[in-house]
């Protein structure tokens, strides 16, 4: 025959149930200290919903005062003389390409001198800064491409499909020059000076200042 024992009370309360909310009171202390309770305390609730609030309100804060994401800086820019250059950080200056790197701040806040921009030159350096030339080992700047003198020692940065350089301009005389600081223009204040500069005489014979 099953017996049936008695519940003692205290305080008109079970002494089952007193023992049952010690445990929960013991939980919210312990969840109170940021440590692991069960299910039945509701302290995790509270905390949870606490954080959860700190979250919204540093998004709310962000939407609220327009704080734009981090996104990459696009640095490319054209000089005054429609060459490849690097943008400052006040998005007005725009330094020529050679500039970058060379060891003198010429952006206001030095960004062109940072050491993740030039700490392994040239493979640091974004794409746009640079041209190889038919060496691998060889690069220039890319505004040193086209400009008229042979910056990479082979022509390559002059003459040909990889560099894709457009004829030469009117302060310029079109030839194959002789000296190998220059490719197939030489300056026209060379003609007529009395030096052979390119392979025909033409710089002496034909070209005109």
């Amino acid at each position: 025959m099953n017996k049936t024992y008695p519940q003692r009370f205290f305080d008109g309360i079970p002494s089952d149930s007193r023992k049952l909310f010690s445990e929960e009171r013991d939980c919210c202390k312990e969840c109170t200290a940021w440590l692991r309770c069960t299910r039945r305390c509701v302290c995790v609730s509270a905390v949870a919903l606490f954080v959860l609030g700190i979250i919204a309100a540093i998004i709310g804060l962000a939407v609220t005062f327009g704080i734009p994401p981090r996104t990459p800086v696009n640095r490319f820019c054209v000089t005054s003389n429609n060459r490849t250059g690097f943008l400052c950080d006040d998005r007005e200056s725009c330094i020529p390409a050679h500039q970058v790197c060379n060891r003198i701040g010429e952006c206001a806040n030095g960004e062109d001198e940072q050491e993740t921009l030039c700490s392994d030159l040239p493979n640091s350096l974004p794409g746009y800064l640079i041209f190889r030339c038919s060496y691998p080992s060889y690069w220039i700047y890319a505004d040193k491409r086209c400009n008229g003198f042979n910056d990479c020692g082979d022509c390559s940065d002059e003459m040909g499909t990889l560099a894709g350089c457009p004829p030469c301009g009117p302060q310029w005389w079109s030839c194959t020059p002789v000296f190998y600081e220059y490719c197939t223009c030489v300056p026209r204040s060379f003609c007529r000076d009395g030096v052979q500069h390119c392979t025909s005489w033409s710089d002496e014979y034909i070209c005109m200042r």
